[in-house]
């Protein structure tokens, strides 16, 4: 799978759901952690993040939403229960990407939510952990983006084999002009 993900949180206070979290992380492949304006005591996170994800990826803490700093080319993606989000299912996701979770009784912040490109929502009849939120959205980033064989149409039905990748013929690039020191003659 082409592309990469980060996991980060804004305004998070419970430790334990914030190690559960980046244990998640850890687990479906993200390169990078963050937080933003948290309250984040990495030794108390570690008794949920039994796989140490800290000590193993990246991990960037911001004071506040003006110092966040991504990667070129990321997409900052809100997860948020708001009107005009986007629904999970329905959700495209970008080839390289940073998920912002909120607080666990609050919301993204007005200054957050203006930095996403995009923003969106799992479709449930109220708001779940960030930890089991976020393994939802990482999981359906990896069903849609990953190569995997068809679901068979019936439960017990047979798999179908992954047909092999298609590649195409050889990329010939035609030449370029070599880099010039000196300006161009002029025909004048």
């Amino acid at each position: 799978m082409r592309g990469y993900f980060g996991i980060g949180v804004e305004r998070i206070s419970n430790s334990m759901n914030v190690g559960s979290l980046f244990r998640s992380a850890h687990a479906f492949g993200a390169g990078f952690m963050f937080t933003i304006a948290a309250n984040y005591p990495r030794k108390d996170g570690g008794r949920s993040d039994t796989s140490d994800a800290e000590a193993q990826l990246p991990f960037f803490s911001f004071p506040d939403v003006d110092s966040l700093i991504l990667p070129r080319g990321c997409d900052l993606v809100g997860v948020e229960i708001v009107d005009d989000a986007i629904d999970l299912p329905s959700y495209h996701h970008p080839r390289c990407a940073a998920y912002v979770f909120g607080p666990e009784r609050g919301v993204l912040s007005p200054d957050l939510l203006a930095r996403c490109t995009s923003v969106v929502r799992i479709p449930t009849r109220f708001s779940v952990n960030v930890g089991i939120a976020g393994a939802i959205v990482m999981y359906d980033r990896l069903l849609s983006r990953g190569r995997f064989s068809r679901r068979p149409t019936r439960p017990g039905a047979q798999i179908e084999p992954l047909p092999p990748p298609v590649h195409g013929g050889p990329r010939i690039r035609s030449k370029m002009e070599p880099y010039r020191t000196t300006p161009p003659e002029s025909d004048a």
